[in-house]
């Protein structure tokens, strides 16, 4: 692998990192909630149970996805559902008060397998976003001399791996460092979500250049042209974000 490659997969991975990190730590609010009703014992073990479940999904889903990475209709598939989380955050974010979710799931009372289900169900949810946002920026890396696996390029395939278990790691270690962060700038959250919805553009476009399609150049996607438009739009989406969150701290002083 030569330096340029060597650095666009380093670039992707640390993309990967801070973006698995913000969702990671929505993530783990929004389960914090549903086991705050437990006993703290059992809601340790709710909570190790849950990351357990996470942690065997998102190993499997990433083999079968690997498989799976280049039919058209699976991308389409993953590409629309990617567009749809974003979107559904944004208009929770605009028409639903978050504070009013936390005080009805604090509220309800359920025994503690159904906590356990409840929380391995949003593990699996959270995983597939990732896994979808991590196959998406992976895909339209330059091409290695390791052997594939599944339809995945060897290092591709360990890029989107290694996101995955940093990802798990930042959920249960580093979840209140990112918990903390998005407290004093919230606009980040938003901003991943939409970094979420712009990679969801990325694979509706790898989708419309797959040769089945063919609507654009097969080339395009690896193209100097649109990985710098790409590149540019998801740095300017993090950059708003965080200075935006500045502003608004400011402005609650």
């Amino acid at each position: 692998m030569n330096t340029g490659a060597l650095l666009e997969y380093a670039w992707v991975l640390v993309v990967l990192i801070g973006l698995e990190g913000i969702l990671a730590a929505d993530n783990a609010l929004v389960i914090s909630i549903m086991v705050k009703h437990l006993p703290e014992k059992e809601r340790k073990k709710a909570l190790f149970y849950g990351l357990a479940g996470a942690f065997v999904f998102r190993f499997a889903s990433l083999f079968i996805i690997s498989y799976l990475a280049n039919v058209w209709y699976v991308q389409a598939l993953g590409a629309a559902y990617l567009l749809y989380i974003a979107l559904n955050h944004m208009v929770k974010r605009l028409f639903v008060r978050k504070e009013k979710h936390m005080k009805e799931a604090e509220k309800k009372q359920e025994n503690f397998w159904f906590t356990v289900l409840k929380v391995e169900l949003a593990d699996i949810a959270f995983a597939i976003d990732a896994i979808l946002a991590a196959v998406a920026l992976a895909i339209t890396l330059p091409a290695t001399d390791l052997p594939q696996i599944g339809g995945l390029d060897g290092a591709q395939f360990l890029v989107i791996l290694a996101g995955g278990i940093i990802g798990l790691v930042i959920m249960r270690f580093a979840a209140s460092y990112f918990g903390n962060l998005l407290v004093k700038r919230p606009g980040l959250e938003t901003a991943a979500f939409a970094i979420v919805g712009w990679v969801g553009v990325k694979l509706a476009v790898y989708t419309l250049s797959h040769p089945d399609v063919g609507v654009l150049d097969k080339y395009f996607p690896k193209s100097a042209v649109w990985k710098t438009i790409f590149w540019g739009v998801l740095i300017a989406i993090a950059v708003r974000g965080w200075f935006l969150s500045k502003g608004a701290e400011a402005d609650k002083k």
